[in-house]
């Protein structure tokens, strides 16, 4: 079953090598129970870490069940720890923050049998005679009740070797008699028993001791009365394979790591919680600045909007005379027949002129000095001015010279209510004076916001001819908008435009390019989107430190409780935990807490941007997109900041890992 040829292990002490086992050469049967004797220093533990895959010689053979031991690949010696090998410690290395049965049921987690069911957990505890103590936590069991634990925890996968490193050095004279009773009945039903002790009366509970000193067996006894022949009688079945699909044996794999994690996690509350802080922030900041930015975006496209799309803007352009800048129009004038004649270029969708000046109205011994625009009927469609209330006036209102007005929220509220916070009345059908005449309010228009330069509300809209020939007597146009079918044809209109104006008002060719002025609202509307996208970008970019900083703080964590639980990992992979399974296990702590910081920071996020906009008036935008980008990004930091710490602890060495103190 076991055998060894010429072992040698060494550590380097300083500049010298201690050697630990000096070609140490021994065969052991099975059925056999063995004890390896020696003082301290002989060398029995580290054959017993050898014998047990949990340290490798320097050099020698070892071969255990025909097979050389020196081949196998890690995750292949982990599964002969977890299938063949039972290992009972002398400080019992039980976890502190779980119960009986689960230290018990802990390594069917790394077994083939892929059940998370611990029925056979109480079967052993019931065997070992803790049945009722399954609940308690090790500090709240006996030193001998504690070994009982680690005990059963041995025979969970029904192994074929035994290995006790001192198993009753820490306990009381009845205790010991107990472990080392229940450890000749494990041999009486067939199991290979190696106990590593310096206790004669220990010692004499098996049939064969070998005596150790300075890393050489320097004897190799068997004791008599006891038999020779194995009896394979094993009281315990090896637990049954799981006839599940083996996507469900994976799934049920990851959900006992999950449950390993947040065991974890939970026992270190306050480091977990100022983890998941880190994470929180950064989302919350993200989904915060996102929306802002997004809501800053859809107000300037609202403002936009209200400036019309695909509008060309022509007015009159500014001449100069002996070097001396004249006024706007003082070479060239537009008028209606300028924008008749421009409605009839190829892709132009609507023309509309317009006039514009300023006039003092009054209403109910309220006066208020407003801008005035003369318009004609499609202002409404070009500028998205349709009346919130009301109506717009018609095109036979517009040729004869109707006096009706639409008016701005501004307006109204300035001759319309009470006080400056009171509820306006309702305007519509009421006569105002504009420029001491007598004006129908028909319409209310839609409410546009202030800008930097002027509050758009402030305003009242009567029809042009009716401004040019009874308000503003003017027989020329300010400007005339132009509306284009598509944006794509901007340019191209926008030189017919300039080419039909300077061959109809004559214009000489020197002086073409200042007589009349164009206004491409694209190009301003494409400024403006991309100043908000950048902004937004700025936003999220900020944010996205947060999210980082927040990434390196798990980081810094994991490393610590990597460092804090290096013998709880050297104890996983003694009970046959691969390096992935504590890949995988570290890493699913870093996810959670990330999930979790990603899930709370969404909720405070969402309660932010409702807040400033509740509280703040800003406009803000909660995005689906956001929630997404930021829970998938606050995962991705869980995962990229988790595995350096994850891969640390996988790759340590369980004999190294099992000695840090």
């Amino acid at each position: 079953m076991i055998r060894c040829s010429h072992l040698t292990k060494g550590y380097p002490m300083g500049s010298s090598m201690l050697t630990v086992l000096d070609d140490v050469s021994l065969t052991i049967e099975q059925g056999e129970f063995v004890a390896i004797m020696g003082p301290s220093g002989s060398g029995k533990s580290t054959l017993m870490n050898v014998l047990g895959l949990l340290d490798v010689p320097d050099s020698g053979s070892y071969q255990l069940l025909g097979k050389e031991t020196s081949t196998l690949s890690e995750n292949e010696l982990a599964q002969v720890r977890t299938q063949r090998i039972g290992f009972i410690f002398q400080q019992f290395n039980l976890l502190k923050r779980t119960s009986a049965l689960e230290n018990v049921a802990l390594p069917l987690i790394y077994s083939s049998s892929n059940t998370t069911d611990t029925s056979r957990a109480q079967e052993l505890l019931h065997l070992v005679g803790l049945g009722d103590r399954r609940e308690h936590h090790p500090n709240e069991l006996s030193g001998g009740q504690q070994q009982r634990v680690a005990i059963a925890r041995a025979l969970i996968n029904a192994p074929s070797i035994i290995l006790a490193d001192e198993p009753t050095g820490n306990l009381d004279s009845k205790s010991q008699s107990d472990i080392m009773a229940l450890l000749s009945s494990l041999h009486q039903q067939g199991m290979t028993v190696i106990l590593v002790t310096h206790e004669e009366e220990v010692a004499a509970y098996a049939h064969r001791i070998i005596r150790m000193r300075d890393g050489k067996i320097v004897s190799d006894t068997r004791q008599d009365g006891f038999m020779d022949t194995p009896l394979a009688l094993p009281a315990l079945q090896k637990p049954a394979s799981s006839k599940k699909l083996w996507i469900l044996a994976f799934i049920l794999g990851n959900s006992a790591h999950v449950k390993q994690a947040f065991k974890a996690l939970s026992s270190n509350k306050v480091r977990t919680f100022l983890s998941v802080l880190g994470i929180l922030i950064g989302v919350a900041a993200v989904i915060a600045m996102l929306a802002l930015g997004k809501g800053a975006q859809k107000s300037i496209e609202a403002r936009l909007a209200s400036l019309g799309s695909n509008l060309i803007v022509l007015r009159s352009g500014n001449s100069q005379s002996r070097g001396i800048s004249m006024d706007s129009g003082a070479s060239t004038r537009l008028n209606l027949d300028d924008a008749k004649a421009i409605s009839t270029l190829l892709n132009v969708k609507r023309v509309g002129a317009s006039v514009s000046g300023k006039g003092q109205t009054e209403y109910g011994g309220k006066n208020h000095s407003t801008p005035i625009s003369g318009v004609q009927i499609y202002y409404q469609d070009i500028h998205a001015a349709h009346p919130s209330t009301g109506r717009f006036f018609t095109q036979k209102e517009d040729t004869g010279r109707e006096k009706v007005a639409l008016i701005g929220m501004t307006v109204v509220r300035q001759l319309f209510a009470d006080t400056p916070d009171s509820v306006p009345r309702n305007p519509i059908g009421e006569f105002i004076k504009l420029n001491r005449m007598r004006f129908q309010v028909i319409g209310i228009l839609p409410e546009k916001g202030g800008s930097t330069f002027r509050d758009e509300d402030d305003i009242i809209v009567i029809p042009l001819s009716t401004a040019m020939k009874r308000v503003l007597g003017k027989v020329y146009v300010d400007s005339i908008d132009i509306e284009v079918h598509q944006a794509s044809q901007m340019d191209e209109v926008q030189d017919q435009i300039k080419g039909l104006m300077n061959q109809r008002h004559h214009v000489p060719v020197l002086k073409q390019e200042e007589a009349f002025e164009l206004r491409n609202m694209a190009d301003i509307q494409d400024t403006l989107a991309s100043t908000s996208k950048t902004l937004s970008v700025l936003l999220a970019s900020i944010a996205g430190i947060s999210l980082f900083v927040g990434g390196i703080g798990i980081m810094n964590i994991m490393l610590v409780s990597v460092t804090e639980r290096t013998r709880e990992i050297g104890l996983r992979k003694a009970l046959g935990a691969t390096p992935s399974d504590i890949l995988i296990q570290f890493l699913i702590e870093a996810v959670v807490i990330s999930l979790v910081g990603g899930i709370v920071g969404i909720l405070l996020g969402w309660g932010v941007t409702l807040a400033l906009s509740t509280f703040a008036g800003w406009t803000v935008v909660f995005s689906s997109l956001s929630v997404v980008i930021a829970f998938i990004f606050s995962s991705l930091i869980g995962i990229v900041f988790g595995i350096w710490p994850a891969k640390r602890a996988s790759a340590l060495h369980p004999i190294d890992a099992l000695r840090f103190e």
